[in-house]
């Protein structure tokens, strides 16, 4: 090891360095958050100036790292290392406004440089890494549920279409689009197709006022548009919300619980295996 990468090394796992990049990147979250409401040179100059402390940052690190190989597989060396690549790219090479302001946004994730400053959310991180194929078999499972529950919903509870309403039953058909409406005003049929059944059954399970899709399907058996009785709505719903909002959420939840405590077991034996080093 030669004495600038010894210095380097010595520089970046300093904790008075590591408070004052956190200080750093607090500072530009902040003007991230300023920028939004209006620009100024002054603020422009300021970030000018991070994005070098920045740069400083990740080539020292990359110094100190002890192979190419090292510092090019550590996920949060990539990501640093693209956010900072992404600040030096000027928006006037973009040929319209569109596509500027997606590369702006891309800027505002330096914002998420917030997550290595603390070994808490990276335990967290690591967690959701690891339980990705967990959740992917959990997602699989629920999408299945919500696609019976989807089909279920347009064959029972579909409105008719206002064209295809015979004579006989339009007056009860007006009466019921004066009652129940949907809402808001311009809310498609809660069950009228699969797309909007599920998207329907996402809304039952964050609770976002899914008694109101209750109560205007149970108006519309009143007034016989759908030929559904009362009971077989209210069960349909109830149902779901309890598969949806208890099982399958709570599934999520074991899966993450359960690979949170295999990498709290990891960590723990990777700190005993370097005690034992010493």
């Amino acid at each position: 090891m030669n004495r600038v990468q010894s210095l380097c090394r010595t520089v970046t796992t300093n904790r008075v360095f590591e408070v004052a990049i956190v200080i750093v990147i607090l500072v530009n979250s902040l003007l991230i958050g300023v920028e939004t409401y209006a620009t100024h040179e002054a603020i422009t100059r300021v970030q000018t100036l991070i994005l070098g402390i920045f740069t400083l940052e990740i080539l020292m690190r990359y110094v100190a790292a002890e192979s190419n190989k090292s510092f090019f597989t550590g996920g949060w060396n990539i990501f640093d290392l693209s956010l900072v690549l992404i600040g030096y790219v000027p928006e006037a090479v973009f040929a319209n406004a569109s596509m500027a302001m997606a590369f702006r946004v891309l800027r505002v994730f330096r914002v998420l440089r917030l997550l290595r400053t603390c070994k808490e959310i990276k335990l967290i991180i690591a967690v959701l890494v690891k339980s990705l194929s967990a959740l992917f078999y959990n997602l699989m499972f629920y999408f299945i549920f919500l696609y019976l529950f989807a089909i279920i919903g347009v064959s029972l509870f579909r409105l008719p279409e206002k064209e295809t309403v015979p004579p006989a039953e339009y007056a009860r058909y007006e009466s019921y689009i004066e009652e129940a409406p949907h809402a808001p005003g311009n809310a498609a049929d809660p069950y009228g197709s699969l797309d909007e059944s599920m998207f329907t059954l996402f809304r039952v399970m964050t609770g976002d006022d899914w008694s109101d899709v209750r109560y205007n399907l149970i108006t519309a058996s009143e007034y016989n548009v759908i030929k559904v009785s009362p009971a077989v709505i209210t069960v349909y719903h109830v149902l779901w919300f309890v598969i949806s909002a208890f099982l399958l959420l709570n599934l999520v939840v074991g899966a993450i619980l359960n690979n949170y405590q295999i990498v709290m077991d990891d960590i723990k034996k990777a700190e005993r295996k370097a005690k034992n080093a010493t």
